[in-house]
């Protein structure tokens, strides 16, 4: 199930937050609302945490992580580390980057599986070891490459890629990724998707602006349910639908 909230006047919900299916990260923010949204759909199956990263409140951009593991920024302070460390659950392995590197959210979309990571790291130069003990066991040799990560959401189900991109790109990402990938936008067509959803196995929260029509196709291609272990049977006439109501748009 996707649920519309907003943090303050900004629907950018992966700016400030950031979901897995082991703990839900929230930024401190001067009203309470952003963070009871979360707790209401998530405190009976995971932890959900106030945090900070190198005392900024987006904590959705500045960190990646799965259910295995999170990795933060080098401007991450000890007091914030040990703050995460103590409130997430005992499997997750929360590690600093030591690379200047402070928008991790922004250059790295991963899931329990497999990473599209920043270029420049090969197998056996480091980044191997750091990709295993920080994002839980992805291998570096599954990482992938791309120039617009950011736009990306991904997780076990399916993906969401921006839709600039074109079809030889999607299928050559989802190649690559190993997960079915579509063309979508959230917030009444912004491509940012990463930084305008967040989800998990069962849910997925969208800014305010997101459509009825976005969230159908975001509860289709993540096969979201709304009960955790239960996911929605995929709607194999979406794509017939949103066509015919785009022509009648358009006739």
């Amino acid at each position: 199930m996707a649920t519309r909230c907003a943090f303050e006047n900004s629907n950018e919900v992966g700016v400030f937050a950031a979901l897995t299916n082991s703990y839900c990260l929230t930024g401190i923010g001067g009203s309470e609302n952003f963070y009871s949204v979360f707790e209401a759909e998530l405190s009976d199956h995971v932890p959900v945490v106030h945090a900070t990263v190198g005392g900024c409140r987006f904590v959705g951009r500045t960190t990646v992580g799965n259910r295995r593991g999170l990795l933060v920024p080098n401007t991450s302070t000890d007091q914030e580390l040990g703050h995460l460390r103590n409130s997430l659950p005992d499997g997750v392995v929360v590690q600093r980057v030591e690379e200047r590197l402070s928008a991790l959210g922004n250059i790295v979309s991963c899931n329990d599986h497999v990473a599209a990571g920043p270029p420049g790291r090969r197998p056996g130069d480091g980044g191997r070891d750091r990709g295993r003990a920080g994002c839980g066991g992805v291998p570096a040799d599954r990482r992938v490459t791309g120039p617009r990560r950011f736009l990306l959401e991904i997780h076990e189900p399916g993906g969401d890629g921006p839709p600039e991109d074109t079809v030889e790109d999607i299928e050559e990402l989802s190649s690559l990724l190993q997960v079915p990938l579509v063309a979508g936008t959230v917030n009444r067509g912004s491509d940012v998707l990463g930084g305008g959803m967040v989800v998990n196995d069962w849910s997925a929260f969208v800014g305010l602006d997101t459509t009825s029509t976005e969230i159908s196709v975001i509860e289709s291609i993540f096969k979201l349910g709304g009960v955790k272990g239960q996911r929605q049977p995929q709607q194999s006439d979406i794509v017939t639908t949103m066509r015919s109501s785009l022509i009648d748009q358009l006739s």
